[in-house]
């Protein structure tokens, strides 16, 4: 027994020495911790909206104060037509537009009634129930205070409208994400875990003394990923548009143009995880870490960013998969062009070159 109990010490003390060890046991179940926690909300706050108010009375001013005072709305813009309201939905900027009827409190006064009109963005149809269940709770609630202070009583009725996804289906938010996901795991864990395996298995020496030179190697290594990667998305857009008939409204051309885009990032920052992992093991941990959890929690995909503390936000805007999944979104669904996802297109390719900098940086001073 007393051998027994000095083994179990020394298997302690082995466990306390291996700091990779202590991150595995303590470091990643109190970060998932916090992120679940954090991310995992169904609120919704400082949402952004636009106001088309063809009344300008006291009343649609009242109920327009008293929906932006309720700390769930928060104003981006006042329209004035159309066009406006259909290029604030394709940039992304607001989440739901409220439009208020000519002679709003008029009609109150005088039919007892007065109409105003919701459109929300569906193309997120978790995000777009919630914002119009809040918006109706908000008017329902005016109209009593309304009432009680009037004689008369009256009613606001909302016309509801749900854009780019009457119909609320779920998978118009899933395809892209997943699309998003599978390519940024497979891309880059595949990628790191395949240079890995040459580092460990002592190979990569003798490919770096063959006659190809490191970049002829790298792009060698790379190019199968590319091809197998672009394949997959191919099918899983098949899939999507066919089985689960989600919409491509826009340019096939630009949405595999932005796939491909994206999965040379994703395989850039491969190559940057195999640049610092000696180990195939090292690797797939740090590409689960780095990646999946982000990739799930932090892209917007499955949760409302705007939803999450301010150092998840600003930690959001470093997540590829986030950037990607608005355009999928936008050329998807909303079936925008190049006009409205230039700055998320650019933001990828910035990414892909600091990825491949960082690469070739690591890689030369392994060399050496």
């Amino acid at each position: 027994m007393k051998r027994f109990k000095g083994f179990v010490i020394k298997e302690f003390y082995h466990i306390f020495r291996d700091y990779r060890t202590m991150f595995i046991l303590f470091g990643m179940p109190i970060v998932q911790v916090l992120l679940f926690g954090f991310v995992l909300t169904n609120e919704i706050k400082n949402a952004d909206i636009a106001i088309w108010d063809k009344s300008k009375d006291n009343v649609s001013k009242e109920l327009t104060n008293k929906l932006l005072s309720s700390g769930y709305f928060r104003l981006n813009q006042f329209v004035e037509n159309n066009t406006q309201i259909e290029n604030a939905f394709k940039a992304g900027k607001v989440k739901e537009v409220i439009i208020f009827e000519e002679g709003f409190a008029q009609r109150m006064t005088k039919e007892g009634s007065a109409n105003l009109q919701i459109l929300a963005d569906a193309s997120d149809p978790n995000t777009a129930s919630l914002l119009i269940n809040y918006t109706n709770a908000i008017i329902s609630d005016f109209i009593r205070e309304h009432n009680a202070a009037n004689a008369v009583p009256a009613q606001i009725i909302p016309q509801i409208k749900m854009r780019y996804n009457p119909e609320m289906k779920a998978v118009f938010m899933f395809v892209p994400g997943v699309i998003a996901t599978i390519l940024m795991l497979i891309s880059s864990m595949m990628t790191s875990i395949s240079i890995a395996r040459e580092k460990e298995m002592g190979t990569m020496e003798i490919l770096l003394a063959s006659p190809l030179k490191p970049f002829q190697i790298i792009i060698g290594k790379v190019i199968p990923y590319i091809i197998l990667s672009f394949s997959i998305a191919v099918v899983i857009l098949i899939i999507g548009r066919f089985v689960f008939e989600v919409p491509i409204n826009g340019s096939i051309i630009l949405l595999l143009g932005e796939t491909l885009l994206f999965i040379i990032l994703a395989l850039s920052l491969g190559i940057l995880v195999s640049t610092i992992s000696k180990t195939q093991q090292a690797a797939m941990m740090i590409s689960l870490f780095t990646l999946l959890l982000p990739t799930l929690l932090l892209s917007g995909f499955m949760f409302p960013i705007e939803n999450m503390p301010k150092p998840l936000q600003f930690i959001s805007q470093i997540i590829p998969a986030k950037w990607f999944v608005i355009i999928l979104k936008n050329i998807m669904i909303k079936g925008t062009s190049i006009i409205f996802v230039w700055k998320e297109t650019l933001i990828l390719v910035f990414t892909t070159f600091v990825f491949i900098v960082l690469s070739v940086i690591n890689f030369k001073n392994r060399l050496e």
